[in-house]
This record gives C-alpha cells, sequence and structure tokens, in this order.
C-alpha cells in the first residue's frame, strides 16, 4: 500500500513538472541549448604543433557529434549540440592562466579542456580545483598532478607519465645493456620519466653513466651529445618536447657520433612531421613509444576502432590523424560517454560517472583506466623501433614479446 502511495505520488509531482531533490533525471526544461565546452590552444611557440593537433582532433569529434544532433546527455534524456569555446594562449602558463580564469568565470562553461601537455596544463590544475570544476586532461601527464584524491582532474588520453618509461627500461635490462646515458627537460613531464627511468634500471643493476636535466626550452645538443660520447654509453634516451627531440635529432645526425641506440618521444607521435623536419634517415633505426595510429586498437567497447577512426578522418580533413588528433577525439569520446552515464548534471556526477566507467571502457586508444588521484593507468605504451622502408620508417613494435611485431635491429648500423 505505500509502495502504491508512493510511486503515485511520484507520477503526481513527475506530471506536474516539479523537480525532486536527488532525482536521478533532470527536468528537460531546464537543459541548456548547447552545452559549452572551454578549452585552449596554442597557435605560437614551443607547444604550438602538439597543441593544434590535439585542438584539430576535439573539433572534429565536436562536428561528428553536432552532425548527428549533438550529444546525449543523460541527464536531461536527450541529446544537445555541442559548442566549443577556445582561446589561443601562445604555449604561455602566464596566458593560460588568464584564459582558464575566463573560461569558468567569464564564459561559464560546462566542460573545461586542458590544452596540450603537462606544462600548459599545470596551471589549470590548481584553478580548476579552487573553482570546483572537473578538469578533463587529455595530453598532461605531468606525475605531480596526481599525488592525492581529488574530484576535479581527470586524465583521459594518455597514460601518466611516471609509468610510461617501464617498458622502455625492461627492454634495456633484457637487452642487457649496461652503459645508458638519459638527458632529459627539466618539466615534470620529462623529469618524471626520466626518474621512473632511472629508478627501475638500478632495481635492475644498471646505473645511468649519465644522467642530466636541460632547459625544456634547449635546443643546442652539440656540447651535450659530445659530453654524452665521452662516457661511452650503449644506449642513448633523450626526453624532451617536439622542439627538442628535433633539434637533438638533427644534431646527432650531424654530428658524426653513433649510438648502438637512440631513444626519443614524440617520433611515435608526429611520425610524419618529425620526418618532414628531421629526415626520415636521421631517424632511422631510433626508438620511441608508438602511439595510435600506428599501432590499432581493434576491440573497442565506444566509439569507433583505430582502422575505421583513420579512414573517416582522412576523408573528412584530406589528411592522415597522428597520435595529437587522436588524442583530442578521444577526449571528445570520454566526455561524451560520460554524458550519456552521469545522472546529474553537475561537476561531481561526472566525475563519477568516470569512475564507474574506468576498468570497463575500451577506446581508440585502449582501456580507459583512472585512479581516485585522476591518474590515467590504462593505454600503456610499447617500445618501438623505425625500420627504413623505401623513403620513409615503419614501426616495429620490440616490447613487451606479447605486442611485438618484430625484433629489434641491435647494434644500430651507422647511417
Amino acid at each position: 500500500m505505500i509502495k502504491a502511495l508512493k510511486k503515485a505520488w511520484l507520477a503526481s509531482v513527475m506530471t506536474a513538472g516539479l523537480v525532486l531533490p536527488g532525482a536521478a533525471m533532470a527536468d528537460t526544461a531546464t537543459a541548456p541549448s548547447v552545452i559549452k565546452i572551454g578549452t585552449l590552444y596554442a597557435s605560437t611557440g614551443n607547444f604550438a604543433i602538439a597543441s593544434k593537433g590535439q585542438y584539430e582532433g576535439l573539433e572534429y569529434w565536436a562536428k561528428e557529434v553536432n552532425a548527428d544532433g549533438g550529444v546525449f546527455v543523460k541527464a536531461f534524456n536527450k541529446k544537445i549540440p555541442v559548442k566549443i569555446v577556445a582561446y589561443d594562449d601562445q604555449s604561455s602558463t602566464s596566458t593560460a592562466t588568464t584564459l582558464y580564469n575566463q573560461l569558468i568565470t567569464q564564459d561559464h562553461v560546462d566542460l573545461l579542456v586542458a590544452d596540450f601537455g603537462s606544462v600548459l596544463t599545470s596551471v589549470a590544475v590548481p584553478l580548476a580545483a579552487e573553482h570546483k570544476m572537473l578538469l578533463i586532461d587529455p595530453t598532461g601527464s605531468g606525475a605531480n598532478f596526481f599525488t592525492q584524491k581529488t574530484n576535479y582532474l581527470a586524465d583521459v588520453s594518455i597514460p601518466s607519465s611516471t609509468v610510461w618509461p617501464l617498458p622502455l627500461a625492461h627492454f634495456l635490462l633484457d637487452q642487457h645493456i649496461k652503459r645508458v646515458a638519459v638527458i632529459y627537460d627539466s618539466n615534470d613531464f620529462d623529469a618524471s620519466q626520466a626518474e621512473t627511468l632511472k629508478e627501475t634500471l638500478v632495481k635492475g643493476g644498471v646505473t645511468p653513466v649519465y644522467y642530466h636535466g636541460v632547459p625544456t626550452g634547449e635546443t643546442n645538443y652539440n656540447v651535450l651529445l659530445h659530453t654524452i660520447a665521452a662516457r661511452r654509453p650503449e644506449a642513448l634516451i633523450e626526453f624532451g618536447y617536439p622542439p627538442n627531440d628535433i633539434a637533438f635529432l638533427r644534431t646527432l645526425s650531424s654530428s658524426g657520433l653513433h649510438f648502438n641506440m637512440t631513444f626519443t618521444i614524440f617520433p611515435g607521435q608526429l611520425m610524419k612531421m618529425m620526418e618532414k623536419t628531421v629526415g626520415a634517415k636521421a631517424m632511422a633505426y631510433t626508438y620511441t613509444y608508438p602511439t595510435p595510429p600506428l599501432v590499432a586498437t581493434t576491440d573497442t567497447t565506444y566509439g569507433p576502432d583505430t582502422a575505421t577512426f583513420v579512414k573517416d578522418y582522412t576523408a573528412a580533413k584530406n589528411e592522415a590523424p597522428n597520435f595529437l588528433n587522436v588524442a583530442g577525439f578521444n577526449t571528445g569520446l570520454i566526455m561524451q560517454d560520460m554524458l550519456g552515464q552521469a545522472p546529474q548534471f553537475t561537476q561531481l556526477s561526472f566525475h563519477q560517472a568516470l569512475m564507474d566507467m574506468s576498468g570497463k571502457t575500451k577506446t581508440l586508444e585502449g582501456e580507459f583506466k583512472i585512479n581516485e588521484n585522476g591518474a590515467q593507468l590504462g593505454e600503456l605504451f610499447s617500445v618501438a623501433q623505425l625500420i627504413p622502408s623505401g623513403d620513409t620508417n615503419k614501426i616495429v613494435v620490440v616490447y613487451p614479446e606479447d605486442k611485438a611485431t618484430g625484433k629489434p635491429v641491435y647494434p644500430a648500423p651507422k647511417q
């Protein structure tokens, strides 16, 4: 009897158009006309190449969902178009701080998406927490972001950089490489990778013969390379951003120096751009982290698999996507799934939806899995080598063995 009365009362309240406290479904009359997604991009500066790629991927996702009527928002039980509100931070953290604040306090965006990378994301993390706004973080993976539990940060498209070099370290140990040199940018993204690599190698009985940090804007590697060569390393690992990798590989190619193994990060993310800028020959036999679409995910649970995305993106944009395009698009997918699952249109409900998706969702980037600190633990990278193939290089995954598509060529031939 009580259940029947409660059911009738609920029906009459909903019919009257009232909203119950804590109701799972919001009143459709309160639904916004668009979902405003605030983000930044860099048109100039050290992060421009990667930032623009990430932004283009997010833009492509927005165009695709709007062509289908928008995203389904569970809180309003309807599809709503998305609108991207974006500003140019010019690779400046001070400018980014002002613009993130503008997106939150003046534009009143519904969702906040960080610009590319850890440096430009770093200023958004405390700002989002201060305003109790969930920061959707595509590629800011610095370890310092994820030191405590939070409801206002989620790394959605790239693993926490702390775990990136674990396969690389184990590959070096498995290859019995005893003399390792490490040069890294002194920012959280690169320094955290260097520290993880060093700690893992030391535990395996290998102490780097050279371990040195340089400014993030470093482009002069000539003296550094000769200093490193004097230590006679078998493997040289360089952790930097695209401008660093470009300058490093160019200098190495013209220096006359040779190392049995050389590793850099961004050939695996921006392969075509790096080959065009550095030259395929200069990159031959070097190692990197291979990322989608260079490696593919086929068994997705949400959104297209990698091959389908590459086909559709190429047809729409008249150019093949790189990893940053994938990361931007994947960020949109995760937000889309989140909005389709969150029972309320609130920042805390969005965060809880992401936590509920964790470990159960697989996109074209791999398994989506975050911890209570917001760190991404899925989508782990392998180790690959660039093997000459005609006028270009092909990616050959060499580690771990269960993902390998070939054997490493070691030592690397002199070019």
